[in-house]
């Protein structure tokens, strides 16, 4: 990936990140709002992003959420109780020793019906495919759903969304959602988003934090030996692509990054 493709944004960790971010998604949200479209479509990615955004999020002043449109770049095909679905974490009011625990959906003021969720009691297959479907009733107009902004995370292989390396999936040309069977990480069966969505989104949003990952976003921002990872070729056209990433995860980056001060706008 071109150096100059997008910009990399360097926090000090994660606790100067999560802020920072919940500032940005919401002057996008604004930009949306004020734009003919009336309305802001943001896309949801499972992991450390459930915990950092129902933190942040709901702190900004005056945030309103009534004319969001929230879908999720992936899902895992179980229950909404389980622990492993990304809509059922967003959504959780848990109780955890004594303690409500209550996720950012339960958090803002966005109408159920503003949030599309998969069908877990479908096939895989039919999954998909009634995904797809209420993408298509939620973006009448658009042959390829655009979002306003998708925020995805990175696992430590490279991989983003439930695009896996190598991959038949990665090759996926006509379908916005696709099932898959065959996911290398628990659990098999999953929904995602491909990557024609991804990259015809206005601006996409990576969040990697850790040391751990500081190998693996070398590769993908500055490139390495063998086939690009999955996190490599987002690359949205025309839109806009930032990496929210801490100290720890850049520390092996040699290209050139933007550090923000605190409460700088981005």
């Amino acid at each position: 990936m071109s150096s100059t493709s997008c910009r990399v944004l360097v926090f000090p960790s994660s606790e100067e990140l999560g802020p920072s971010l919940a500032r940005f998604i919401s002057a996008r949200a604004k930009l949306a709002l004020a734009s003919s479209r009336g309305r802001f479509s943001l896309g949801l990615s499972g992991g450390s992003l459930v915990s950092m955004l129902s933190q942040h999020l709901p702190t900004l002043p005056s945030l309103d959420c009534s004319k969001w449109l929230v879908g999720f770049c992936d899902e895992r095909l179980v229950s909404f109780e389980d622990p492993e679905s990304t809509y059922g974490l967003y959504k959780a009011r848990r109780s955890y020793i004594g303690y409500i625990i209550s996720q950012l959906l339960s958090k803002i003021n966005i109408p159920e019906t503003q949030v599309l969720a998969i069908d877990p009691a479908l096939t895989v297959d039919e999954a998909a495919k009634d995904y797809a479907h209420k993408l298509s009733e939620a973006f009448p107009n658009e042959e390829i759903p655009a979002f306003d902004l998708l925020l995805l995370g990175m696992g430590p292989d490279g991989h983003t969304c439930s695009l896996f390396p190598e991959h038949p999936l990665l090759e996926e040309k006509q379908l916005t959602v696709a099932p898959i069977s065959d996911s290398p990480k628990p659990p098999p069966q999953r929904v995602t988003l491909t990557l024609p969505v991804l990259n015809s989104a206005r601006c996409i949003a990576f969040v990697s934090t850790g040391g751990s990952k500081a190998p693996v976003l070398k590769h993908v921002l500055e490139g390495g030996e063998g086939p690009a990872m999955p996190a490599a070729r987002v690359r949205p056209s025309p839109g806009e692509l930032l990496w929210f990433v801490d100290e720890a995860a850049a520390a092996s980056l040699t290209r050139s990054v933007e550090r923000p001060s605190a409460g700088a706008a981005l």
